[in-house]
């Protein structure tokens, strides 16, 4: 049986938004934002041997080789325009709280 617990909404008391932040929690989501933004317009490119290398460890080398390079041109893309995006929307509060596009939020962060 399903309760109707289930289906109320979340308490806003546990979400962080503009409105239940300090002045200062703000500046750090636009600081964390922008630099995020700058950290992944330019090591967009790092994508590319990331890829190759993760693809080779978990497929083996001939996916490695033949994929690798592919997904790693466009990882390279999503990754720089998602830092420019970061740093174009540094100052809104999306999505979430200033939070990161990508997951990971940088090129050198394990998946």
């Amino acid at each position: 049986m399903v309760t109707a617990a289930c289906f109320s909404p979340a308490s806003a008391a546990g979400l962080r938004n503009i409105d239940n932040t300090s002045a200062q929690e703000v500046v750090d989501g636009m600081a964390n934002k922008f630099s995020r933004g700058v950290a992944n317009t330019a090591t967009g490119w790092l994508e590319l041997p990331k890829q190759i290398y993760v693809t080779w460890q978990e497929s083996g080398p001939t996916k490695g080789i033949l994929l690798g390079p592919l997904k790693g041109v466009g990882m390279t893309v999503v990754r720089t325009l998602s830092g420019v995006g970061e740093l174009a929307t540094f100052f809104v509060a999306w999505p979430g709280f200033y939070d990161p596009y990508l997951d990971p939020p940088y090129v050198w962060e394990k998946e």
